[in-house]
């Protein structure tokens, strides 16, 4: 075998060249695959590496390398599965649901015509959230019916059909920051905080500031429940801490950004994920 792992990567990012790094330093023969150029068939020869650790930053095209080379034999990390529900606001929310785990009440409206229903009987404020996306992004908060009005007219207007699906989502109270654990084949590796930019929004993406947190039990078994309710091997867990000290899983994370969180953190996340890799990899 010349590849053991391929790293799937359109773009490598601070997060990517440390796990190039890191899998050179374990001895792991390696190759970096940008699924642009990637064609699979469905009757066709398994590649020449067994394990592909999905990195790829579109969401669509890390869903679907991952089914094209799970079908050719190749152990995908995440997996597929794990992709699809982390990449789906309600997907996600309904996987906590039936893991009976703590998170904000969430409404999914059909149509923007449908958010107002769901704010009503959620009660205003409200946080609506497209079903995909990262970094915070058209993310907004509703403070009353008029703002929901002005927003509304934007979503409608958009032409997917994908895009005019919202998850209306209750804020939780929460202390002007929220809490990042990023987990690796079960173990909850640490945590940190991130610190909001703007008063409400936590991703680093916007400007917030990731500063250390200490891991308790009840964080790290959160954490690690929320990664396995989504079936996902590695990935950022963003938790919420309520009024009285109560935690909520916000967001799972199946292609976790982790610059930040190392930066607060020194912990060496790309180590472990190699080291989680090489239980199933043969070298």
């Amino acid at each position: 075998m010349e590849e053991a792992v391929a790293v799937l990567a359109s773009r490598v990012r601070f997060e990517e060249k440390l796990l190039l790094k890191a899998l050179q330093a374990w001895g792991i023969p390696h190759v970096v695959v940008d699924p642009r150029r990637l064609h699979a068939a469905v009757d066709g020869a398994s590649p020449a590496w067994e394990t592909a650790l999905v990195r790829e930053i579109s969401a669509t095209r890390a869903l679907y390398a991952a089914l094209a080379l799970e079908n050719l034999g190749v152990r995908t990390v995440n997996s597929s599965e794990a992709i699809r529900i982390c990449g789906d606001k309600w997907k996600t929310a309904v996987a906590l649901r039936e893991a009976a785990l703590p998170a904000p009440r969430t409404v999914l409206a059909l149509g923007p015509e449908a958010v107002r229903g769901a704010a009503r009987e959620l009660g205003y404020p409200v946080v609506l959230k497209p079903l995909n996306g990262s970094w915070g992004r058209r993310v907004v908060l509703l403070r009353d019916a008029r703002e929901a009005t002005a927003v509304l007219e934007y979503c409608a207007a958009l032409p997917a059909p994908q895009t005019q699906i919202l998850c209306v989502q209750e804020p939780i109270d929460k202390p002007g920051r929220d809490v990042r654990v990023i987990v690796v084949g079960g173990e909850a590796l640490g945590a940190t905080y991130r610190l909001a930019v703007d008063g409400w929004r936590t991703n680093v993406a916007l400007g917030a500031r990731s500063r250390p947190c200490p891991l308790d039990d009840d964080v790290a078994e959160l954490a690690v429940a929320a990664a396995e309710a989504t079936g996902a091997e590695i990935a950022g867990v963003d938790l919420l801490e309520g009024r009285h000290g109560e935690l909520y899983v916000l967001e799972v994370n199946a292609g976790v950004e982790f610059r930040g969180f190392v930066t607060a953190s020194g912990i060496d996340v790309a180590g472990a994920i190699v080291e989680h890799l090489t239980a199933q990899v043969r070298v």
